[in-house]
């Protein structure tokens, strides 16, 4: 039998509400805290790697997108919604900031004469490619001290909360 890890801070918080509220079941209150303090935790660490290639959260999301939807690496800016689930007051923003960085390019969109595709620059693509290959390193290093078999057990356990409680209203 396996043992149990040291009380952290979520135990004492969960304590202190055992003791001032011993009514109330806040088992619940351990798991969803350790998964959002996780959480933070993991996306400063990939923010850091982020920021040395000079992107943020929304540079990398959109880079990402368009790299990840293979060639010609371009999206019409209805499909970079979709695949980031933001607004597209937000989107045009990112996009503005992008093509001002010179990191993707907008193009005419031969199916929609009014519309136009957002495509990553030669230099956008050289920076994404490195980007998300430091992104891996830095995911494997935050994952090291799990086992192959801890890591496809919580990934398990995770995608089956997910797929119960999971609704189209929220961020992929």
């Amino acid at each position: 039998m396996s043992e149990s890890p040291a009380m952290d801070r979520v135990d004492k918080i969960l304590a202190q509400w055992n003791r001032e509220r011993p009514e109330l079941n806040v088992a619940p209150m351990g798991l969803i805290g350790r998964i959002s303090r996780l959480s933070l935790i993991l996306r400063s660490e990939m923010e850091k790697t982020w920021a040395t290639f000079g992107l943020n959260p929304a540079s990398f999301d959109v880079l990402a997108t368009l790299r990840r939807s293979g060639p010609p690496y371009r999206l019409s800016p209805g499909d970079l919604i979709a695949s980031t689930m933001v607004t597209s007051g937000t989107m045009t923003n990112r996009i503005d900031k992008l093509v001002a960085a010179g990191l993707v390019e907008r193009t005419p969109n031969p199916e929609d004469g009014r519309g136009f595709l957002i495509g990553l620059s030669e230099k956008g693509f050289t920076l994404i490619d490195e980007a998300v290959a430091a992104h891996v390193e830095t995911q494997q290093k935050l994952l090291a001290d799990l086992s192959d078999a801890e890591r496809e057990q919580l990934d398990n356990a995770l995608r089956g909360f997910l797929e119960k409680i999971d609704v189209d209203d929220f961020p992929a």
